[in-house]
């Protein structure tokens, strides 16, 4: 006879990148649904914030300071799981907007470790408690550039589409083991932090990212959209789910009011 597979309020989501944008939106909204979130990041002082604010909510969470590109230390973390329901792969990020001939090759690889190299690092290290819960979920936060090229995007691009490919061979290489494999790719989303990180703390640049679209998608609407995913019925899978404003139709090609 099969295992019940056990509810939501008794399971760990861990949620990477934790420490702003649509990882904290994404922590908060599994917290609301049951599971108990573990917040990872760099930044040890917001995601005890975060924990504290979830707690204080009625809910359960555990901050866990971790660099995703640090294979010793992820692997130091997921000693601490017996079994783990949800893996969500957040942390990555976007760095410069040069063009293919003067992109900075430091740039290109801080993106590719921590967009790839962090996603594979996570996932190989929690696959077996994933397992071993019987209904494990991976989510891989990648994007529509992923997806589709754009100028002064390759280095970014290359990245989430290393991070689109990792999930869509993952699938393959699991089916038939009770485990997930679901891929969120966003498209324009306006948060504190992503525009003004690519830019090197450039507001101007950052602003104008955004300039004359009335409702860019924000880290809650992104946070709505992978927990629907991950709470659909188990045998469910949402393979690929793209989600853009209505003012954006394509990487290029996005409605400007004047």
């Amino acid at each position: 006879m099969a295992t019940a597979v056990p509810p939501a309020a008794s399971r760990i989501a861990v949620v990477t990148g934790a420490s702003s944008g649509i990882g904290a939106a994404t922590a908060r909204r599994l917290a609301e649904a049951g599971y108990r979130v573990v917040l990872t990041a760099r930044r040890k002082d917001r995601i005890e914030a975060l924990a504290e604010e979830i707690t204080t909510a009625g809910h359960a969470a555990t901050a866990y300071p971790l660099d995703v590109t640090d294979r010793a230390a992820v692997d130091e973390f997921a000693t601490a799981f017996k079994t783990v329901g949800v893996l969500v792969n957040n942390a990555g990020g976007a760095l410069g907007a040069d063009p293919v001939a003067t992109g900075d090759p430091d740039q290109w690889r801080t993106m590719y470790e921590t967009n790839v190299l962090g996603t594979l690092n996570l996932t190989q290290a929690l696959l077996p408690k994933l397992d071993a819960g019987g209904d494990g979920t991976v989510v891989v936060v990648s994007s529509t550039a992923g997806h589709a090229t754009y100028e002064g995007g390759a280095g970014y691009v290359a990245a989430k589409h290393g991070a689109h490919v990792l999930a869509e061979t993952l699938r393959l290489e699991i089916v038939g083991r009770p485990v997930r494999v679901i891929e969120i790719a966003p498209g324009m989303v306006r948060t504190d932090e992503f525009a003004l990180t690519r830019f090197g703390g450039d507001t101007e640049k950052a602003a104008k990212v955004y300039q004359g679209v009335a409702e860019p998608l924000t880290a809650d609407d992104v946070a709505d959209t992978i927990a629907w995913a991950v709470t659909r019925p188990p045998h469910v899978n949402i393979d690929l789910l793209v989600v853009r404003p209505r003012a954006q139709a394509s990487n290029t090609k996005v409605h400007r009011e004047p």
